[in-house]
């Protein structure tokens, strides 16, 4: 297929209209067979990288601001959210457009990339790293295990990245939905 009228389009959250944010969520619940409910708060507030073909979306990915911590360092954290591409469009390099773009950005805009993942070869060919330590999660009674997520945990270094140990823990804010 020709890549005539297949766009990507890069907009903040605030720049989209009801109407787009209404079919974006649309797209995204078709995409994983299921409802969005705090997967789609996780994925407003930051910036959106569509693959568009006229009015319909065929892929995405956005990165919102969070704030990790290794062992001894705060990162200001470019996050990888809802990366999803139409199941009838996918294997066609949708999806690895939005992330590269996404990917641009974070090491531009931010001190580290973060995502949470099951397809960790996917985001390897970015540049991304499987984290090797353990993962935690912040709560207001102090750090909470998050095992189940060890692994699943990626990074990006940026230009701003300070030296990294893989193998410390690393942990995350709290949110409703999956923390990581």
């Amino acid at each position: 297929m020709a890549s005539t009228g297949v766009n990507l389009r890069v907009a903040p959250t605030v720049s989209l209209k009801a109407s787009q944010l209404a079919a974006l969520k649309r797209f995204l619940e078709a995409a994983y067979d299921e409802p969005f409910v705090e997967d789609w708060d996780h994925a407003l507030g930051g910036v959106h990288f569509l693959i568009e073909e006229g009015d319909d979306v065929l892929a995405h990915a956005s990165v919102v601001e969070r704030w990790l911590e290794t062992e001894l360092k705060r990162l200001r954290t470019g996050y990888v959210e809802a990366v999803a591409t139409r199941p009838d469009r996918q294997r066609a390099g949708f999806g690895s457009r939005v992330m590269q773009r996404a990917s641009d950005y974070i090491r531009a805009e931010f001190e580290l990339g973060g995502l949470s993942t099951g397809e960790n070869a996917f985001y390897a060919r970015f540049g991304w790293e499987t984290w090797r330590g353990p993962t935690f999660v912040r709560t207001s009674d102090g750090l909470e295990r998050t095992a189940g997520e060890d692994g699943s945990v990626m990074i990006l270094r940026t230009p701003l990245t300070p030296s990294l140990n893989l193998a410390e823990s690393i942990s995350c804010e709290w949110r409703a939905g999956d923390v990581w």
